[in-house]
């Protein structure tokens, strides 16, 4: 039977594993010092309107729920048993959630051959397979909910989106993407769909500089009670618009957000479009195989500028996360990044925030290892 060390797993899950599976589970995690905040998956389905009350505690690597959690603080196995149940509508146990885990993040665990051990538990190992294949077949081709596109209706698609035209994204594009502005949230309205364009998720974009210090730029759109909210671990921005042409080309450019996507469209043309978005600093699974799908050679990675000076802390963990992603993928296809080694663009920048000029100049010097 295969075992597995509970406690040799659980710390040797990195930072940046659990940020992502709180992402791929609907948590929209962030980062806050030493904390990762995310929304109360734990008790809540993440397509309910859900308050940001889960934290994982760096220095413990546990969570901590302060509201709704008959058991407040919990491992990344506790957690997977709740959302089992939540998500999945499946009862785990703890050896479940530990398999999972083990399975999810390719740990090895023994092999022990012996027919002593071989009794009740391991004919129930087997038999929970049937479950664990099920979640892993789903985790790799996610059905999400689909809303109403009604909804996209009722907002207003006769106002010019100034800041982001000034930024290069030009009406047309804007408005085959169909974003629109949400006068009752000074916000613009980014709707997301999966591959299919079936509308899975809204987002806004808030233009209050007051609200995006307190609670981000980019949330999910809330209307009438009703939070259009998606795992975004479990989709591809743009790639209902770029497929086809990544089919073509075989190489696929994955920006953070929303916005670089639209500028990329604007600066090439939709006709030449290879861009998606991963709406953040992380890259899941999912989001590669629905690439690998498609029969990517390529995958060219083109985060923000998340440093102010090579060799500065930001500037490591960037280099370490970008150098995960590789090692994670590279047997699977060609990975490469876009990385402003020479400093042409301003801190915080993506790498499509200068310019078309810019931007190709970056592309062709992109890092291949």
């Amino acid at each position: 039977m295969i075992n597995y060390d509970k406690l040799e797993i659980r710390e040797s899950l990195e930072v940046e594993q659990i940020f992502e599976l709180l992402e791929e589970l609907g948590g929209e995690p962030e980062y806050q010092g030493n904390v990762i905040i995310s929304r109360t998956i734990c008790h809540n389905h993440p397509q309910n309107d859900c308050s940001r009350k889960l934290y994982y505690y760096l220095n413990s690597n546990l969570f901590h729920c302060y509201t709704g959690c008959d058991e407040p603080s919990f491992d990344v196995f506790q957690l997977i048993i709740k959302i089992a149940e939540i998500q999945w509508n499946i009862n785990y146990d703890l050896n479940d959630a530990v398999r999972w885990i083990a399975q999810r993040f390719g740990i090895i665990g023994t092999f022990i051959d012996s027919e002593d051990q071989f009794d009740l538990e391991d004919w129930d190992y087997f038999s929970n397979q049937d479950r664990i294949k099920d979640i892993e077949y789903n985790k790799k081709q996610p059905i999400l909910k689909e809303y109403n596109p009604y909804i996209l209706q009722n907002f207003n698609y006769n106002v010019n989106i100034t800041p982001w035209e000034k930024e290069g994204i030009k009406r047309e594009v804007i408005k085959n993407s169909q974003i629109s502005y949400y006068p009752g949230g000074e916000k613009i309205v980014i709707p997301h769909f999966d591959k299919d364009n079936r509308l899975i998720g809204i987002r806004g974009r808030t233009l209050s500089d007051e609200e995006g210090e307190m609670f981000g730029k980019y949330r999910p759109l809330k209307v009438n009670r009703q939070l259009y909210n998606h795992p975004l671990g479990m989709n591809l921005y743009n790639l209902n618009h770029s497929k086809d042409i990544i089919k073509i080309v075989k190489k696929a450019i994955i920006f953070e957000s929303e916005k670089s996507t639209l500028q990329y469209r604007s600066y090439f043309g939709e006709e030449s479009d290879i861009s998606v978005a991963c709406c953040g600093s992380n890259l899941s699974s999912y989001q590669v195989e629905s690439l690998l799908d498609l029969g990517v050679q390529e995958i060219i990675i083109g985060f923000d500028r998340q440093f102010k000076n090579i060799g500065d802390n930001e500037f490591i963990h960037l280099k370490n996360n970008l150098l995960k992603i590789r090692e994670k993928y590279h047997k699977d296809t060609l990975v490469s990044f876009i990385f402003d080694k020479n400093k042409i663009t301003q801190y915080k920048d993506s790498p499509t925030d200068r310019g078309a000029e810019i931007f190709m100049n970056l592309y062709k010097n992109r890092i291949i290892l």
